[in-house]
């Protein structure tokens, strides 16, 4: 039994949940979008922290002209990196601007309901009749910590998505797990904060991005291919900004090139902070890890079969996220049963719908759908107009609303 009904319930207000509420209510519908827009980013996301999209590749998508970042920021400029703060200042500014209301609640429950609809039973206790929901979680329940570190206790181990302040670790030896920009960035922070920390990679060497060019000659342009929200090149470009031809591709083809479209590397403007205060160890194979004392003893193996031992108070796995259904404990768990999926991430349509009609899923959960960009910020806009246009078709007598032209507030 529900205490009220919706049109579409969107759980999530990050990027992408933003994003699919602006261009759905821009549509007429009666949406409600749970979650405090951008909570992600401000309590999980280290203090320090700077984007490493370009400024032109930070925007949340909108049906309307003025709300893309580099209105908000005219002057941010190609190769100025964006503070956390600033990213999450604008996304609430978005948000109050292009979306009537946001709920500062917690989706606990999702659930078939009747034929043709689902319950939502939030944390305040309501519960919401819809016949359409929005899985835009983002990132967070897919933190992937190494099956290595994964039976250690919270104190001793813990994922790089769920530290907001690394002044814990001040005095404190660290390890960080990874060679990516996560990991890189995280041990500066630490560096930073006054603890001493220890990349172990398992790359042969650290791979930096390079400097992007805010004005490219022609013939750079012609070799190197367009600028895109990933990068630079011809096929960057495809995975980029077609997302919708990169479902067609076959389905190794795809996964591969979310795992190696923009492969682990710290940003160019991280590299000279990497300095004498943060070991690297490359090359090193993450084996038994165990309790020692009052912290952590690290094995691992160098190609020569060699083994090395690293003792420190705490680990911090920079590992990345990997999409798995099973992670998604809000759907109920028949409803779980109902979604098709493949390799731990749900089989989706051309409009980013699952198997169990009128559940649709954005963000990192459709990248093995709709490729890398899904893995960004830069693919909010294609999904939430996807999502969008796929629901008007399905929602009776709902016309649209005239386009509004909204001037940015650079203030």
């Amino acid at each position: 039994m529900s205490d009220s009904a919706s049109n579409v319930v969107i759980a999530g207000a990050g990027p992408y949940g933003l994003s699919t509420a602006a261009h759905l209510q821009n549509i007429g519908l009666a949406v409600r979008i749970i979650g405090q827009p951008m909570r992600f980013w401000t309590e999980n996301m280290p203090e320090g922290m700077f984007l490493k999209s370009e400024p032109f590749a930070s925007s949340l998508g909108a049906p309307h002209r003025g709300l893309r970042f580099t209105d908000r920021h005219p002057d941010w400029r190609v190769g100025q990196p964006i503070p956390l703060e600033t990213f999450v200042s604008y996304g609430r500014w978005f948000a109050a601007v292009a979306i009537p209301g946001t709920e500062d609640a917690q989706v606990l429950n999702i659930e078939r309901g009747g034929p043709n609809g689902y319950l939502v039973t939030l944390s305040t206790g309501e519960t919401i009749a819809t016949r359409t929901v929005v899985m835009a979680v983002g990132v967070g329940p897919f933190a992937h910590i190494p099956d290595e570190l994964a039976g250690l206790p919270s104190w001793l181990v813990s994922h790089s998505s769920v530290h907001r302040d690394l002044g814990l670790f001040a005095g404190k030896e660290v390890a960080v797990v990874g060679a990516g920009q996560s990991a890189l960035e995280t041990a500066v922070l630490l560096a930073d904060a006054g603890a001493r920390p220890h990349v172990l990679a398992r790359r042969g060497e650290l791979d930096w991005n390079t400097v992007p060019e805010e004005r490219r000659p022609l013939w750079s342009k012609a070799r190197g291919g367009p600028r895109s929200g990933l990068g630079t090149g011809y096929r960057t470009w495809l995975w980029a900004e077609q997302p919708g031809l990169v479902r067609h591709l076959p389905e190794r083809t795809r996964l591969r090139l979310v795992r190696e479209t923009m492969p682990p590397a710290g940003a160019w403007w991280l590299r000279e902070r990497l300095d004498e205060r943060v070991r690297v160890s490359t090359d090193r194979l993450l084996g038994k890890v165990v309790e020692h004392d009052d912290g952590v003893a690290l094995t691992t193996t160098d190609p020569a079969g060699r083994r090395m031992v690293t003792e420190v108070e705490h680990v911090i796995a920079a590992t990345g996220f990997v999409p798995d259904m099973e992670r998604l404990t809000m759907l109920a768990p028949e409803l779980r049963a109902r979604v098709a999926t493949r390799l731990g991430a749900p089989v989706l349509s051309r409009d980013f719908e699952a198997s169990a009609p009128g559940l649709y899923f954005a963000g990192l959960a459709a990248a093995s759908t709709f490729g890398p960009v899904m893995r960004f910020v830069h693919g909010a806009d294609f999904a939430a107009r996807r999502i969008a246009h796929h629901i008007i078709r399905r929602t009776p007598r709902v016309r649209p609303s005239a386009e509004r032209v909204l001037e940015p507030d650079v203030r």
